[in-house]
């Protein structure tokens, strides 16, 4: 019984492993197919990541860059100052004595000499002034010398020849008086220049002190600028400034140093500079703006490069140096500004090639591509 038991479980069990055998083999076959293709693809997912970063490691190995050749050249750190044109001298003639004028003698734009008649006040009552001044002198005069040749024989006393020379002393100063106000009659001028305003017209009376005419010597003219403190010691050291007139299509001049003010403007707190500028045409007028130059610093033969070429690496501030297609960062030590450039003290040697295009997107140590390399930034614009 034992024996017919033990059979029909061996039955069983073969008849179960022949049902799940064609489900092995598939799974077997499954296992042998599927495994190495998911293999190759990982291995192929591998081989294109690597491939990708080559590309992008080439990619960035190509990056376009322009550069610029480093050469010792003049460097200037210079700030531009608003001026003003004002006339070497600016005088007004008024009348010394009053009177009715009679003689109107030029116009506004003449140009006089030194001597030259602006006006004639009437002289009548002047020369009757003169006349009888000169009578009484020459009274004085003739008495005195009476008196001297009688004295000599004792007809006169000493008190009385005194008092005759007293008497021509004080008729020679009534006389030169009356002489200087009969000359202050005919109104000339003190000096050279333009006749900038006339006062006066035929028959108009004056009094002491009435303006005649206003005119300013523009031979030469004083361009007045407004040096802040922190420049002072600076313009000090300066003989001439270069500066540009709006006024004249922005016409360039040189002119020389003449004095610096000693206090400050009350108000703007900027010490007033007078520039010497000779105008001998005369195109520069009063009051015309001018922008002047003043330079702070100068190096004639520093190293200087654009400011945005600067970079910041680990807190240090340099440049790229490109050599042979590699770029290399490069910390040096900046100086002043001249305008777009900053002169560059120490870190770079003359010859050198600074990248100033693409500087932004390479690494230190980076292959890169020079596309041009230039002089000086101008080139860019061409």
């Amino acid at each position: 019984m034992e024996v017919k038991e033990q059979k029909s479980i061996s039955r069983i069990i073969l008849r179960l492993i022949w049902q799940g055998f064609p489900f092995a083999v598939v799974m077997v076959v499954i296992a042998l197919v599927i495994v190495p293709l998911f293999g190759r693809i990982s291995a192929q997912k591998a081989d294109l990541a690597a491939q990708q970063a080559l590309q992008i490691k080439d990619a960035r190995a190509l990056t376009n860059v322009v550069t610029m050749a480093v050469q010792p050249e003049l460097v200037m750190e210079k700030i531009s100052l608003p001026g003003v044109a004002k006339p070497w001298i600016s005088l007004n003639v008024v009348a010394e004595v009053k009177g009715k004028i009679v003689t109107k003698g030029v116009e506004e734009g003449a140009r006089v000499k030194k001597g030259d008649i602006l006006g004639v006040i009437d002289k009548r009552d002047y020369q009757h002034n003169y006349n009888s001044a000169l009578a009484s002198y020459d009274t004085a005069k003739t008495t005195e010398k009476r008196y001297k040749a009688l004295s000599k024989k004792q007809f006169v006393t000493q008190s009385q020849l005194d008092d005759a020379t007293a008497r021509v002393k004080t008729t020679k100063a009534a006389l030169d008086l009356a002489k200087l106000n009969l000359e202050r009659c005919t109104i000339r001028s003190p000096m050279a220049g333009v006749v900038d305003r006339v006062f006066i017209e035929y028959g108009n009376f004056l009094d002491a002190g009435d303006p005649v005419v206003s005119i300013l010597e523009m031979d030469r003219l004083k361009v007045e600028v407004g040096i802040p403190e922190s420049d002072v010691a600076a313009v000090r050291k300066l003989s001439s400034f270069d500066m540009s007139f709006d006024a004249l299509g922005g016409r360039s001049m040189t002119g020389n140093y003449h004095y610096l003010y000693k206090t400050t403007d009350s108000l703007a707190r900027l010490y007033n500079l007078e520039i010497r500028l000779d105008n001998p045409d005369y195109q520069i007028l009063p009051d015309m703006f001018a922008r002047v130059t003043i330079v702070k610093n100068r190096d004639p033969e520093g190293l200087a490069v654009p400011i945005y070429s600067l970079v910041t690496k680990k807190n240090e501030t340099g440049v790229f140096v490109e050599d042979s297609g590699l770029v290399a960062f490069r910390p040096v030590t900046t100086g002043f500004q001249d305008g777009w450039k900053i002169l560059v003290a120490e870190g770079l040697a003359p010859g050198e090639n600074v990248v100033v295009v693409g500087h932004r997107i390479i690494d230190d140590g980076e292959k890169v591509n020079v596309t041009r390399t230039v002089s000086h930034m101008e080139e860019l614009l061409q």
